[in-house]
């Protein structure tokens, strides 16, 4: 029996493999040709990928990244990591507020691998979502509880890319 549904799953694209900003970027394009207002969320980025412009160019895309984020290095998490996770956050939370119809928070499971964002905040925007915006996360794990409230769950998986071979990542390709 096939359930009719609206928006409101959740979607996680996880793993180590190339793909998981890529998958959602096609998912919000695919979303905004059936005019959906989308709200493009990159936490853990500083905004020069690619797909920005490609954004700008469709007007219900709204495209949102809180600016440059530096590396964290093996001291940790400097106190502008913390500030970038928490506008992202905003953005996020302000577009659910708006009634979007699709909320994509790309590397958002990454914030909380290096404990920038905490699991509350990130399983309270699920259950903000869940129901009424389609929500999508990207990173490269999530924790058992995520993975249990979303619907839908993708682990990419490398197995064989360039880059292990000493190829550097390429504007439009790889970012």
């Amino acid at each position: 029996m096939i359930k009719d549904v609206g928006l409101g799953l959740i979607h996680l694209y996880c793993g180590q493999g190339k793909g998981k900003t890529t998958s959602a970027v096609g998912l919000a394009i695919r979303a905004a040709g059936c005019n959906f207002q989308v709200d493009f969320v990159q936490f853990m980025k500083s905004g020069t990928s690619s797909e920005v412009a490609i954004f700008n160019q469709i007007s219900n895309i709204r495209y949102r990244c809180p600016g440059p984020h530096p590396f964290i290095m093996a001291q940790g998490p400097l106190p502008e990591h913390y500030e970038h996770a928490a506008k992202a956050l905003n953005y996020a939370l302000e577009a659910v507020e708006r009634g979007t119809h699709m909320v994509v928070c790309d590397e958002i499971l990454d914030a909380l691998i290096f404990d920038v964002l905490e699991k509350k905040q990130v399983l309270d925007l699920m259950h903000q979502c869940k129901d009424s915006v389609e929500l999508v996360m990207t990173g490269i794990k999530a924790p058992p509880e995520i993975v249990t409230l979303a619907d839908y769950v993708t682990e990419l998986s490398p197995e064989k890319h360039p880059y292990y071979s000493g190829t550097r990542a390429r504007q439009g390709i790889e970012y």
